[in-house]
């Protein structure tokens, strides 16, 4: 099995660094001004703007 890449508001953050909204289906969502935040391991992922977003570290984040 892989490593989990997208994780909800709350759960706990796995390795340090910065960590970016992402959309249901980061392929064909595109968010104007997501938020970033920088986060320690440990921590846990604060509320998204929206219900229907994730979070993602931001070198996965990268839309196609």
């Amino acid at each position: 099995m892989g490593e989990k890449t997208e994780f909800e508001p709350g759960d706990k953050v796995p390795n340090d660094g910065v960590y970016m909204e992402v959309g249901e289906k980061s392929f064909h969502t595109e968010i104007q001004n997501p938020q970033q935040v920088t986060l320690e391991r440990g921590d846990s992922f604060p509320k998204t703007a929206n219900h229907n977003r994730k979070w993602k570290k931001k070198t996965k984040a990268r839309v196609h």
